[in-house]
């Protein structure tokens, strides 16, 4: 899974990171209040790099996400923690600049990476997770049809200092095309 994908549709292209994207990802990260609920202060150069550390390495399959109409970057998404024996990957690392906050691109985002996932790949259970507190994240994941699946307290160390208790959400290989339709219907 961890190779050259680009996935798209008509408003977005999510093409794999590159250090020459950095410079504009960097202008969209600096607003602090979007890593409130982050492990990484990504508005520090110091802390973007370590973040993106992962993506060069091969650990994860870390989006550029390109707004068509303009052709810009508009933020990041990625997977990982992939396991192929058990045909398992998570979504996450997901993150966009403030203007892009509320208008459906998180939405489209995930659809192409749950889409690759189950029907390129086939894997059998995509997982995300977020912290429990992050109330905006964890309506959105419910309202595309991901399933709450359990909270593990204590669980992350965040960029502020404090130990998130993280909560999971998954959506299984036998619920994509029900979740499928109800993502056609709310886009019209």
């Amino acid at each position: 899974m961890l190779e050259n994908v680009i996935l798209e549709n008509e408003q977005i292209l999510l093409r794999p990171m590159t250090r020459q994207d950095f410079p504009l990802l960097l202008d969209l990260s600096r607003e602090k209040s979007l890593w409130n609920y982050f492990t990484h202060n990504l508005s520090s150069p110091e802390d973007f790099e370590d973040w993106a550390a992962p993506t060069f390495s091969g650990e994860r399959l870390q989006f550029t996400i390109i707004d068509k109409e303009s052709t810009l970057p508009i933020g990041s998404s990625a997977f990982g923690n992939f396991s192929p024996r058990d045909k398992r990957v998570e979504i996450g690392w997901t993150w966009l600049g403030k203007d892009f906050h509320g208008i459906g691109y998180n939405r489209q985002i995930k659809f192409l990476m749950f889409e690759y996932a189950f029907e390129v790949q086939k894997m059998l259970r995509v997982e995300l997770k977020t912290d429990v507190l992050n109330t905006p994240a964890r309506k959105a994941m419910l309202a595309m049809g991901i399933r709450e699946e359990g909270i593990l307290r204590s669980h992350t160390l965040l960029c502020s200092g404090r130990r998130r208790d993280t909560i999971y959400y998954r959506l299984l290989a036998d619920e994509w095309e029900s979740a499928k339709k109800d993502w056609y219907k709310k886009r019209r």
